[in-house]
């Protein structure tokens, strides 16, 4: 956040007899560089609820993840926040190995409206720690999939192999 105030007092320095620039602070990561390392963007369980602001949860399980269990890592998991029945992403909480690092894809989301279904069809570099962050979004996918589509493809399939 420093870095990110100082380019900012940088570039004012520089221009601001011509055009100001502010910093938005409405989209801060927070991390905590303990072991596991903990991270998180945008709303938490308890702030939503304080603000009554309706939303559901989804996990991902790090310790299912292949590269963290190469690296001995596997502990920890991607939480996050949506809004009811929509992928919009309300707030992301990791907990684990490179938990700061991994924050950052659900930053760019947030900030640029991409939901879950954008981070699902990203593909991922395979075996890597980001792969939690689709995963966690696949799993959101598999929470919301849409039943009555499913059952007609599946007839559907079941008559075409006679």
């Amino acid at each position: 956040m420093a870095a990110h105030q100082a380019w900012y007092a940088a570039v004012n320095g520089l221009f601001g007899d011509l055009k100001k620039f502010a910093v938005d602070y409405s989209l801060v990561p927070r991390a905590v560089f303990v072991d596991p390392e903990a991270a998180s963007v945008g709303l938490g369980e308890q702030q939503a609820a304080e603000r009554n602001i309706p939303y559901e949860v989804t996990r991902y399980g790090i310790d299912d993840l292949d590269r963290a269990i190469v690296d001995g890592a596997a502990r920890g998991f991607v939480k996050v926040l949506t809004v009811p029945g929509k992928d919009r992403i309300l707030g992301v909480s990791i907990v684990g190995e490179n938990a700061a690092e991994l924050i950052a894809e659900f930053v760019l989301a947030i900030k640029h409206g991409l939901g879950m279904n954008k981070i699902l069809g990203t593909i991922h570099i395979y075996p890597t720690m980001a792969e939690a962050n689709k995963y966690a979004a696949g799993n959101w996918k598999r929470a919301h999939a849409p039943e009555r589509i499913l059952r007609l493809l599946e007839r559907f399939h079941r008559w075409r192999r006679g």
